[in-house]
């Protein structure tokens, strides 16, 4: 869309519609709500726990009976969704991740949990084999490579133990090919016509993870790196092509993942595809915020609603981020 041409100053002032804080309202053109949210939760055994996560700022996790609270809390921000990442016990983390798929893991337990007692909010469970890997990786690793196919058959067991737990959301994070159709179709198979998929589809191979490895309790366990399947960060039509396969494979939804150095991405999906597209505000990107506010360094709260608000601008529907409730409580007034 061309921009329109202005009168000339001093026909046209645009500091005119910038003075008051009605004017700044009435016409901006992007808004946000507590709507936009997914709200990243992190969920470990034990019971009446919170442990503070010290790479993140204000992020803990939670047993499952404070994952129930932590849920009916956003619920009542108006928060539609939280995202469900365990903390796997190391003595349950093997060659063959079975307990991605054990129906009464940390995940399925809390889905189970929140479902019984929120159950007007979504939840979204997250679909990769790392929590579980004794070898830190998405997937599974023979003789140092991931492995594409055999890791697809893992997916599809883990996200249909999810469904049978309640996800209403399944997220596949973990940028194998081919995973998308094998999941919609053991979904459909299996009754689950309507779970939702919400693709990771252009999930890029970032530095910006750190403090969410550490989070899971995967940072120790990573041999090498996932440059061999998570995307170049120097790529932009190869998102598009991933993007267009993962939706003609039954992806209800699209996210791009880190956010803020990827806007770029957000848009061109958006205006290529049109359709629901989200972003991860990642571990790194929240902890760069937080942990800058924390030494007084720059204003948080601005410095938050800025960066969300970024998101909206470039063409997101919405938002996984770690500041949702702090968020919600500012734009509930």
């Amino acid at each position: 869309m061309k921009t329109p041409l202005a009168a000339p100053f001093p026909a046209s002032r645009f500091r005119r519609l910038r003075q008051t804080p009605a004017l700044r309202d009435l016409v901006r053109e992007t808004t946000l709500s507590t709507g936009d949210f997914i709200w990243p939760v992190f969920v470990r055994d034990g019971t009446g726990v919170e442990e503070p996560i010290a790479s993140m700022p204000g992020v803990i996790r939670r047993s499952v009976d404070k994952i129930v609270e932590a849920a009916r809390e956003a619920h009542a921000l108006g928060i539609p969704a939280v995202c469900l990442f365990p903390y796997t016990d190391p003595a349950l983390k093997t060659e063959d991740c079975a307990e991605a798929w054990n129906p009464e893991n940390l995940s399925n337990r809390a889905t189970r949990a929140i479902k019984d007692a929120v159950p007007d909010i979504a939840v979204m469970t997250d679909v990769a084999l790392d929590p579980y890997n004794i070898n830190g990786h998405d997937g599974f690793v023979e003789d140092g490579y991931v492995v594409n196919d055999r890791t697809v058959e893992a997916l599809v067991k883990q996200a249909l133990s999810q469904a049978r737990a309640g996800s209403d959301i399944i997220g596949p994070s973990d940028m194998m090919d081919g995973r998308i159709g094998a999941l919609r179709q053991a979904l459909e198979g299996a009754g689950h016509q309507n779970v939702t998929l919400l693709s990771y589809a252009a999930k890029y191979a970032s530095a910006f993870y750190g403090p969410f490895r550490d989070a899971v309790g995967a940072s120790g366990a990573l041999k090498g790196d996932k440059k061999t399947y998570q995307m170049d960060p120097a790529n932009s039509d190869e998102a598009m092509r991933l993007i267009a396969r993962d939706l003609s494979e039954g992806a209800d939804m699209v996210m791009v993942k880190p956010g803020m150095p990827y806007l770029d991405i957000c848009r061109r999906a958006k205006d290529t595809f049109g359709v629901p597209t989200y972003a991860y505000q990642v571990s790194g990107e929240y902890a760069m915020i937080a942990g800058a506010a924390e030494r007084g360094w720059i204003d948080g709260e601005k410095a938050m609603l800025e960066s969300l608000t970024a998101f909206r601008r470039a063409g997101c529907d919405g938002i996984l981020t770690y500041f949702a409730p702090a968020a919600a409580r500012i734009l509930n007034g």
